[in-house]
C-alpha cells in the first residue's frame, strides 16, 4: 500500500477516534489498519498516535500531519463524487436514517415508488430516534424533526409540517376521565420520550400562564413509535404527531384529548452533508420526498 493510501487511513483513524471504529468504517480489520499506521509512522520517522485502552489521539506531530492528510482526503472525496456524478444517473447504495414513527408510518410506504423510479439505487434504512452524525456514520440522508438538528453545517430541506396533539385510548378515558386543561394533566399518566427530550415539555402555540406542562408519568419509551403503541394499549395520555394519530381518531382507537390545545407545529426535514457534488442518488431521494409529502400538511 502506498503512502497516500496510508495517509487516508490515518485521517480516518483520527476522525473516528479509534482504530477499530475506523476499521469498521473502511470495512477492514483493526489489525490491518494498525499495521498501515505503523508503516506510516516508520515512513515519516515520528509517532503519530497516542494509543490508550479507550482509543487514540494524535500526537503534536500527528495533529500537524493530520491537517495535511485531511486536505488530501477532502480532495479525494471531491474527485470521487465528480466521477460518480458524470452521467447523473442515481445509482448505488443509499444509506438513510429516519425517526422511527415517521419511518414506519410514512417513509416505508413511500419507498416502492421511489425504488421503481430509480432501479439502480439500493436502499439501506436505519430507524432510530437518536441523534445522527451524517459524516462519521456514513449516512447519505437523515430524516428527523427540525429541532433534532444539532450540527449547523448540514444542509436541511423541509419535507412537511407536522401538528402535534394529545391522545388517549377510549379505555384510558373511561377509567381515568378527560382532562380539560393543563393543570388537570398532573392527575394523569402522561407518557414520555426517554432521555430527557424537550418533546416532554408540552406547550401551547400561544402559551399563557399554565399553558405549559412537563409530561410526567409511569411510562417512557425510547421513540415516538414506542409511545404510540403504549397509548394505543391504554397506558396513558401522549402527545403524538398528526401523521400517526389522525387515522386512529377516525378508527376510534384514539380520542383527541383537549382538542382546543394548539401546540406549535414542527418541520420534518431531510438532512444531508453538502449540496456541492451531491450524489445523484441523494438528490433524487430528497427531491422525491419533497414531492411526495408536499401536500401532506398539518392543515388537512
Amino acid at each position: 500500500m502506498d503512502i497516500s493510501a496510508q495517509m487516508l487511513i490515518f485521517a480516518t483513524v483520527v476522525e473516528q477516534g479509534s482504530i477499530s471504529a475506523a476499521a469498521r468504517s473502511m470495512r477492514q480489520t483493526p489489525s490491518a489498519v494498525s499495521k498501515q499506521i505503523g508503516l506510516l509512522e516508520d515512513q515519516v520517522h515520528y509517532r503519530l498516535l497516542n494509543r490508550t485502552r479507550t482509543g487514540v489521539s494524535p500526537t503534536q506531530e500527528g495533529q500537524a500531519f493530520y491537517e495535511k492528510c485531511k486536505a488530501m482526503a477532502d480532495k479525494f472525496k471531491e474527485a470521487e463524487a465528480m466521477i460518480h456524478n458524470f452521467d447523473g444517473i442515481p445509482r448505488g447504495l443509499l444509506r438513510v436514517a429516519s425517526t422511527v414513527a415517521f419511518g414506519k408510518s410514512q417513509l416505508i410506504p413511500a419507498l416502492p415508488e421511489f425504488m421503481e423510479e430509480n432501479l439502480e439505487v439500493q436502499v439501506s434504512l436505519d430507524l432510530t430516534d437518536r441523534e445522527i452524525d451524517l459524516r462519521s456514520e456514513g449516512f447519505d440522508v437523515a430524516i428527523c424533526f427540525a429541532e433534532q438538528r444539532k450540527n449547523p453545517d448540514v444542509v436541511v430541506r423541509r419535507i412537511m409540517r407536522s401538528r402535534r396533539m394529545l391522545c388517549a385510548s377510549p379505555g384510558y378515558i373511561e377509567r381515568s376521565g378527560t382532562p380539560s386543561n393543563f393543570a388537570e394533566l398532573a392527575d394523569h399518566n402522561c407518557l414520555r420520550v426517554a432521555g430527557g427530550s424537550q418533546r416532554n415539555t408540552w406547550k401551547s402555540i400561544e402559551p399563557t400562564v399554565g399553558d405549559e406542562f412537563e409530561a410526567t408519568g409511569r411510562f417512557e419509551g425510547n421513540s415516538t413509535d414506542v409511545v404510540f403503541r403504549a397509548v394505543l394499549a391504554g397506558i396513558g395520555i401522549a402527545r403524538l404527531p398528526c401523521y400517526i394519530a389522525d387515522c386512529k381518531f377516525k378508527s376510534g382507537e384514539l380520542v383527541h384529548v383537549m382538542p382546543e390545545y394548539a401546540p406549535p407545529s414542527t418541520d420534518i426535514v431531510a438532512m444531508f452533508a453538502d449540496k456541492r457534488n451531491l450524489a445523484p442518488k441523494t438528490r433524487a431521494f430528497v427531491d422525491y420526498l419533497v414531492r411526495r409529502f408536499r401536500n401532506l400538511q398539518d392543515d388537512k
